[in-house]
This record gives structure tokens, C-alpha cells and sequence, in this order.
């Protein structure tokens, strides 16, 4: 699949992704991802409908949907580039995945954001209803740890 908006474009074509951007930013720029091995970077790629945001060709954006492609999705590592942040271009990438044919009839969407609740807002995410139903195991410093 491939949006066009300008001289912007967002497609799922995994092989325009530019792994070291990619790579780069969550690991050296990003919260959530900080320190991750670039092998861990490449297998979530392979293991995820990937989508990239492009600018003039280059790579400005990133995200990936985890996903059945029946009933659940789990979006991650969402990020646009600093230069291009505030243009609404980080909304538009996420309605993108939401539209995308592989992702439609699904029962459950989720995430997880500690700075970004407006912008997913926008797009129809909301707090989850009934937290009480949700476990998980966490390990938030998994890329620093030295083993």
C-alpha cells in the first residue's frame, strides 16, 4: 500500500525502509527503545507489518503494527523524525496503518505511550476501559542490562 500527501508518502513496501535510520533512532533517540541490539531491531521488522514515512524519498518516520490480522494489533515504535514533528504528519502515519486492508475488522487495538495520549486521541485511541483485565510482564531496561 502506498498514501500520498504532497511531497509526503507512507508506504508498507518493507524493502524502502531504511534500516539504519530506523536502527538509529530507537536506539540511540528514542524512550522506549534505548540501547535495543540492532539484531532485535531487524527481527521485530521481519516479524511486523512495517510502515515507513518518506520525505522527497528519504525516511523521516517509522511504525510497525503487530498483528493476527484478525481480531489484534498491537502498534510500536511510532516515531517521526525532530525535523519533521508538528506538521501532523505523525497523525496522518497513524491513520495510514489504521486504514490499511490488513488491519480492518479488528477487535482490539493497543499501545503503549508515556508523551503522546493527544496524538493517538486523534485517531480514536482512548485509555484502556478496563484496566483491571490487562496483565503484563514488563522489563523496561532489557537493552541496558550487562549479562
Amino acid at each position: 500500500m502506498k498514501w500520498q500527501q504532497g511531497e509526503f508518502t507512507v508506504t508498507d513496501n518493507r524493502e524502502d525502509l531504511d534500516m539504519e535510520m530506523i536502527y538509529g533512532f530507537l536506539c540511540k533517540e528514542s524512550y522506549w527503545a534505548k540501547h535495543i541490539p540492532r539484531a532485535t531491531v531487524e527481527k521485530s521488522v521481519n516479524h511486523s507489518l512495517c510502515f515507513g514515512l518518506y520525505h522527497c524519498n528519504k525516511q523521516i518516520g517509522f511504525a510497525r503494527a503487530i498483528s493476527d490480522c484478525a481480531t489484534f494489533a498491537y502498534l510500536s515504535d511510532v516515531f517521526v523524525v525532530s525535523d519533521y514533528r508538528g506538521r501532523g504528519l505523525g497523525k496522518w502515519l497513524i491513520s495510514c496503518i489504521l486504514a490499511h486492508p490488513q488491519l480492518q475488522g479488528l477487535r482490539r487495538w493497543m499501545l503503549a505511550t508515556y508523551d503522546a495520549h493527544g496524538l493517538y486521541e486523534q485517531n480514536g485511541f482512548v485509555a484502556v476501559q478496563q484496566p483491571e483485565w490487562f496483565l503484563e510482564i514488563h522489563h523496561p531496561d532489557i537493552y541496558s542490562r550487562k549479562e
